[in-house]
């Protein structure tokens, strides 16, 4: 076969046509492809208002046009040359992007694969331009047109010329979504800009401008949905020159795949491991096992910081300094996790409520994950007292400290950590909710216990359902963690140190970050260029496998700059030891001691899920009890 490698074969320049279609199979991949690069440049113009009109899926036509400033008529032939661009001059340029598209590739590309139609004005032009190509003539041909101040871009017939690349294409209905999600991505991303979009003559969606606060929550509605809006928690942080703003996603609120996963870097839309990662730490203790938490959540940082010229599609970015990144967001996020209490998901939806402007702990201000650092509300009282703050009031005390309740099972002997499985308090039984509704606590005030499981309670709104077991469970565990934090890990030291082979990388790693094994009681040594003696473990870990343990934490520290899985294998243990701790299904409690189990749940963190990610509690509110018996109708 002539295309075959030969030895013999001389050297020769690729054609134009064929370097294009070779670098449109890196930007062009199907239709969403050409949507994402022709929204970015109208994005780059400064347009106000982008309209898409597709046709099957995109196959057959794509067409954008914006209201921004236009291209010049003499320029029009460059904007579809390779390597040509307005938005980059000199290397320096190149380090700190701010504009969407600046390879100067994506036109180029496109018109190598389709035929395609630019039609341009700009504001002191008296008429508009057009430039066409087709995919194997790639001479433009440029004619004046009629066309207000702006851009339009029309591509018909995508990869007509290159079929084995046609027949690589879904479904219609599959490629539109792809089209449907790359304008979603964009419209979150530029709040400021209105987006339309329609596919073959039908609005599919139509984006107002959103300048203000309350705009902005609508279209996050529309784009991802009511349901996730409402239960949503607005968060808005800033630290070290990091600016996280957007939403997250309670973690009853979770997805079985990652389509409601939306970051933006600089306003950018991107898929990022260290982002991924991060994200998932902060949600690792309240997650069901297989779900995936869902957010849309901007980063802003100082471009110089951050590389965007990873990849031709620009999906990946490379971050300088990837665990202060790292551990910025999941210490954001985890906390901001960690202060959700009953009342704030009983809260209004986040389309009316404020954004969350936490400082101090709240905010993240604390190192590493990894020094187990504590949240500062949990130590500024002791672990028994029961407090509830009512809306606009300080703490108020009111409910008796735990006391010991002869029958509730303890855990096994565990050293120090024995105290904190804390039987459950006593309180008050009130014969009738108090008539100042802001004076009842939000989980209401215990009624009756069902079965030896659930536990019955009326509040405000109306009737709550309790897992005892799931509710006890996280309150001893929190209460373990806190423990372990505050009195530090014992190490046990090896009667025979074990050896691990590793490369001289990974061996270095370990070296270089001795004194972090140290605090969770690891005690490494470097025994060779490519060996490691591990001489002591946490005392809490000695029946796990030190040699995996280490490489995997290692790999971790290599990849991320830091690592959470002796954490993770402490917190499984913990996890364990309360889930031997909590009060038993069939256990029967009296009034005042599932009192006590309410308010403890409404002073401890993540109480609304159980340490398998399991919610405790659900509400059923007057409305949602009138519709099961059709009252009112």
């Amino acid at each position: 076969m002539s295309n075959l490698y030969s030895p013999q074969a001389r050297i020769e320049l690729l054609s134009p046509r064929l370097a294009n279609q070779i670098a449109a199979g890196e930007v062009v991949e199907r239709p969403s492809s050409v949507i994402k690069e022709l929204l970015e440049n109208s994005l780059d113009s400064g347009a106000t208002r982008i309209d898409i009109d597709a046709e099957l899926g995109g196959t057959k036509l794509l067409r954008v046009r914006d209201d921004g400033s236009g291209i010049a008529a003499e320029d029009l032939p460059l904007a579809l040359a390779r390597h040509a661009t307005s938005k980059i001059r000199e290397l320096e340029d190149l380090e700190a992007v701010m504009s969407m598209g600046f390879r100067g590739e994506a036109l180029a590309s496109i018109s190598s694969v389709a035929r395609l139609t630019l039609t341009s004005r700009t504001a002191d032009a008296e008429q508009a331009w057009q430039v066409e190509t087709e995919g194997r003539d790639m001479a433009p041909r440029v004619q004046p047109a009629a066309h207000p101040v702006g851009t339009s871009v029309e591509v018909r017939d995508l990869f007509f010329n290159t079929p084995a690349r046609r027949k690589f294409l879904r479904s219609e209905k599959t490629e539109f979504d792809n089209v449907q999600d790359a304008v979603k991505r964009q419209a979150l991303a530029r709040f400021d800009v209105a987006f339309h979009l329609r596919h073959n003559g039908k609005t599919v969606l139509a984006l107002h401008e959103a300048p203000d606060e309350a705009g902005r929550a609508r279209r996050v509605a529309a784009v991802c949905g009511s349901a996730f809006l409402e239960q949503a928690m607005p968060i808005e942080i800033e630290r070290n020159g990091l600016r996280l703003w957007g939403w997250v996603g309670l973690p009853t609120f979770s997805r079985s795949n990652t389509d409601l996963q939306y970051f933006f870097v600089n306003g950018r839309a991107v898929r990022d491991k260290l982002v991924a990662h991060a994200i998932r730490q902060a949600y690792r203790d309240v997650l069901f096992n297989g779900r995936h938490p869902t957010f849309v959540l901007f980063l802003e940082i100082d471009p110089t910081v951050v590389d965007v010229n990873v990849h031709p599609t620009k999906h990946e970015v490379r971050f300088r300094d990837n665990r202060m990144v790292h551990d910025f967001l999941y210490g954001t996020l985890h906390r901001a996790l960690g202060e959700v209490r009953p009342e704030d998901q009983l809260a209004a939806p986040a389309a009316v409520a404020g954004m969350l402007r936490p400082t101090g702990q709240a905010a993240g201000e604390f190192g590493p994950q990894n020094e187990m650092s504590l949240s500062a509300n949990v130590l500024e009282r002791p672990l028994s007292e029961n407090t509830w703050r009512a809306p606009g009031s300080g703490y108020q005390g009111g409910y008796s400290a735990p006391q010991p309740t002869s029958g509730l099972p303890m855990a096994e002997s565990q050293g120090v950590y024995r105290e904190y499985f804390t039987p459950l308090a006593n309180g008050p039984t009130p014969a009738a909710l108090p008539d100042n509704q802001g004076d009842i606590p939000p989980l209401g005030y215990a009624l009756a216990q069902l079965k030896g499981v659930y536990i019955l309670a009326e509040n405000a709104v109306g009737m709550v359902l309790v897992d005892m077991h799931a509710a006890h469970e996280r309150i001893t565990y929190e209460r373990l963690k806190i423990a372990m934090a505050s009195e530090g890990l014992s190490g046990q030291p090896l009667l025979v140190p074990e050896s691990i082979a590793v490369s001289q990388r990974e061996a270095d790693c370990a070296e270089e970050h001795a004194a972090w094994f140290q605090r969770l009681g690891f005690e490494l040594q470097r025994l060779g260029p490519e060996t490691l003696a591990i001489r002591q473990i946490p005392a809490l870990l000695k029946q796990a496998e030190a040699n995996r343990l280490v490489h995997d934490v290692v790999a971790d520290l290599m990849e991320y700059g830091t690592s959470d899985r002796i954490q993770a294998h402490l917190n499984e243990l913990l996890g364990t030891m309360a889930c031997h701790g909590a009060v038993r299904a069939n256990r029967r409690l009296t009034i005042p001691e599932m009192n006590g189990l309410l308010r403890d749940m409404e002073s401890t963190e993540r109480s609304g899920q159980c340490n398998h990610g399991r919610p405790t509690w659900t509400q059923l509110g007057m409305d949602d009890l009138d519709k099961l018996f059709m009252r009112g109708r």
